[in-house]
């Protein structure tokens, strides 16, 4: 891939039918990669000509990045929407960690090959940038709102905070898609919780969602 796609990804033929193709798109990527996706993988997939694949995104490498960009950007979305649902800024902040570590595999996967591409494509690098700062402006709003409702007393500021509970999400990444970690059969998400009440100063109120603490041998 080029760093340089000033002139790409303009066509929008489709209509409605154009976004559900995608959605196909982006789970055929899941499964084969980013590499092994083919006009007519997702033809066979989607039910949709190749060559009405071609005349949507002319070409192919148009049409992968156009899905990933549309995946990714679904996704923080209906994070955002998931969020609205809190009034305490801790329980927001324990269902955000909670939704990202209960992420799927084939989510996973698609978001592996969505970073691989990002990395040598300027486009979607910049795209991944926006992503990554609304990823973001939950947990640090949540964490401004408890430090001033006083629920919070925080050991650090809020977008390391934030960047920290981000990485402890993402990180499970690699070790999910190959199949090294199964993190519910692990005490991981406690050890997130209680790195998360630690840093925000709430450990010793015990706010709800906290791990139990070990027994006293």
């Amino acid at each position: 891939m080029s760093g340089d796609h000033a002139a790409r990804r303009t066509r929008r033929a489709g209509g409605d039918r154009r976004g559900a193709v995608l959605d196909h798109v982006a789970v055929v990527l899941a499964d084969r990669g980013y590499a092994g996706t083919r006009f007519a993988d997702v033809a066979d997939a989607s039910g949709v000509a190749v060559s009405t694949l071609q005349g949507y995104f002319g070409s192919r490498e148009d049409m992968l990045v156009e899905a990933l960009e549309r995946a990714t950007s679904l996704a923080v979305t209906a994070m955002h929407e998931f969020v609205r649902r809190f009034d305490d800024p801790w329980e927001q902040l324990v269902a955000m960690v909670d939704l990202g570590l209960g992420t799927g595999t084939p989510t996973w996967r698609m978001l592996m090959e969505f970073w691989t591409a990002a990395a040598r494509d300027a486009e979607l690098q910049a795209h991944a940038g926006v992503l990554a700062r609304r990823y973001r402006e939950p947990f640090v709003d949540a964490i401004r709102r408890g430090t001033a409702a006083g629920a919070f007393a925080p050991r650090f500021d809020a977008a390391s905070i934030a960047e920290v509970a981000v990485a402890n999400v993402v990180g499970l990444l690699y070790p999910v898609v190959l199949g090294h970690l199964r993190p519910e059969d692990t005490a991981y998400r406690d050890v997130v919780i209680a790195q998360l009440a630690f840093a925000l100063g709430a450990d010793a109120a015990d706010p709800p969602g906290m791990p139990p603490a070990p027994p006293n041998n």
